[in-house]
């Protein structure tokens, strides 16, 4: 460990558990890195992910966006390629972009498509699924409205995911953010979160909380001070 990683971490209290203001403060103070480092929110959910009712998913629009500008391909029909151009997409088609995806590229963070188009990319869930990056309609990258789909990723929204220990990761800005942004933009995900809460959940929820920026010490979070 080198001295700056030492001395970053020997300003968490690991016996600790930090208000989200204090923990927003905190993680911009211990981030060693000279790069504008992601902050990420780690939160282990009281979940069984095996059982379908309980692989909890959904989508959050983040007040302040991710700070990283999401690069965006649409798969649609060509009466819809205009539309998805002219929202902001990165790259538009369908029968080229299947191709290279089956020959392994996946240069992309969010991937939209036409529900016409879904029996035809289908056979990508190999590919796409362990990058989650396959469409789905639950979280609204399958529409027919394909501009306003761009237009909310680019604007901050955000998929998440429970992966199978039960944990959800989440990009929620960048340590250049103020400590106000990295708070608000927190507190959006965590609330998605219990919003999505399954009924069959049984004893406590919201485990932990953990934030930490790239190659940064955890910071353990109060879980209670989020459920009202």
């Amino acid at each position: 460990m080198t001295k700056k990683r030492k001395a970053a971490a020997a300003k968490v209290d690991k016996n600790k558990f930090y208000t989200l203001k204090e923990a927003s403060a905190l993680v911009k103070d211990v981030n060693t890195t000279k790069f504008d480092a992601s902050v990420d929110l780690h939160v282990r959910l009281g979940v069984d992910p095996k059982k379908a009712d309980q692989s909890i998913r959904g989508t959050v629009n983040l007040p302040h966006g991710t700070g990283k500008t999401k690069r965006v391909l649409v798969l649609c029909t060509p009466d819809k390629e205009a539309d998805a151009k002219a929202a902001g997409a990165d790259f538009v088609g369908l029968d080229e972009f299947i191709t290279k995806i089956e020959g392994g590229w996946v240069d992309v963070d969010v991937i939209i498509a036409t529900p016409s188009v879904m029996p035809k990319i289908g056979r990508l869930g190999k590919v796409l699924g362990p990058r989650n990056l396959m469409p789905n309609p639950k979280t609204g990258t399958v529409t027919n409205d394909v501009a306003a789909a761009v237009n909310e990723v680019k604007g901050g929204k955000i998929a998440f995911k429970v992966d199978k220990a039960g944990i959800i990761h989440a990009s929620i800005g960048r340590v250049s953010f103020s400590p106000e942004k990295i708070a608000e933009n927190s507190q959006e995900l965590i609330n998605a979160i219990i919003k999505a809460k399954p009924a069959t959940a049984k004893g406590t929820y919201v485990k932990s909380v953990f934030m930490a920026s790239s190659m940064s010490p955890g910071i353990a979070l109060d879980a209670k001070a989020f459920i009202q």
